[in-house]
């Protein structure tokens, strides 16, 4: 049952990317009308007939993809939104019931987690198509309003909306292909075996940097600690809760300071619209650093 629903929420994922390609299509002023028609159209054939396509012809379309965003050929076009004054006289009359939307999210997406089989992702996108429904009841906007908000949504943030598939993917290859172990080689020649406080630095700072290139520290923890954590921290005597709880969110200080994740940086920065699309990593450096120390000496004071 999971599994078939999971497949329409990747179906529905598809038509919100076709509609991009199709407003891209319609809008005769875009600047790069042809690629991101072609672009938003091919990741649209992925998401609905990904499980019928050959995983070689997936690759392909993929490197399609791939050179289309390198040669700037998907771009947002012209959006079309709402006057200043209308926004306002929204603002004053729906107030913080703009959140509930936003909260239903997060409340089916932890209740199916744990309450049913489905899993967690299964409870995302249901939360998701809830959330919708409501706000259209909340907004009392018409469902064509919402499909063309989302593909302008999808439009401004562009081709990042694909980093986290891709780094996953990422990260699993790095396993299989045994980067750990090459880490880790290269490591045993700089830090001496025994020395727990530059054991500890190197394992949290693999998780920040492999978390930096990356953009997910989930794809980052099993790589750095197979290389680092395990032969260098655990053996030395480490609570594998402890460190390994502190290894997974001293990774999140790279996710704080890398463009990779996008969910977190690159996104608010489209949809605000900001100056510097950098924006929201330069202000989030300060914290990052800070909480890499600090986890270091919780680490040294707790695990050991």
């Amino acid at each position: 049952m999971g599994e078939i629903l999971l497949e329409v929420l990747f179906i529905l994922c598809g038509l919100v990317a076709l509609s991009a390609s199709i407003y891209s299509f319609k809008d005769r002023n875009h600047p790069t009308r042809l690629g991101s028609t072609l672009f938003w159209g091919l990741l649209a054939l992925i998401f609905i007939f990904g499980p019928y396509i050959p995983k070689n012809i997936v690759g392909i379309i993929i490197i399609v993809m791939a050179i289309l965003t390198a040669t700037r050929q998907v771009r947002v076009g012209n959006i079309r939104g709402s006057s200043e004054e209308f926004r306002q006289r929204q603002a004053e009359r729906i107030g913080n019931k703009i959140f509930i939307p936003a909260l239903m999210i997060a409340i089916f997406a932890f209740g199916i987690a744990q309450y049913t089989d489905l899993g967690g992702l299964v409870g995302l996108g249901i939360g998701a198509l809830a959330a919708l429904v409501i706000g259209l009841i909340i907004t009392k906007s018409k469902t064509s309003e919402s499909i063309e908000g989302g593909s302008n949504l999808l439009q401004q943030v562009g081709s990042s909306s694909l980093l986290p598939q891709i780094l996953a993917a990422l990260g699993a290859l790095f396993n299989a292909a045994g980067v750990g172990e090459v880490i880790s080689a290269g490591i045993s020649r700089v830090i001496p075996q025994g020395n727990i406080v530059l054991g500890l630095i190197a394992y949290f700072a693999g998780m920040v940097i492999f978390t930096m290139i990356m953009g997910n520290a989930f794809a980052a923890f099993s790589v750095i600690t197979v290389g680092v954590g395990a032969p260098f921290v655990l053996s030395q005597g480490a609570d594998p809760a402890i460190i390994g709880a502190l290894a997974m969110t001293a990774g999140y200080c790279g996710t704080l300071l890398t463009p990779m994740a996008a969910n977190f940086n690159i996104v608010p920065a489209a949809i605000l619209e900001m100056r510097d699309e950098y924006g929201v990593i330069k202000t989030q450096i300060p914290v990052a650093l800070t909480m890499f120390v600090i986890h270091i000496i919780v680490a040294l004071l707790l695990a050991f």
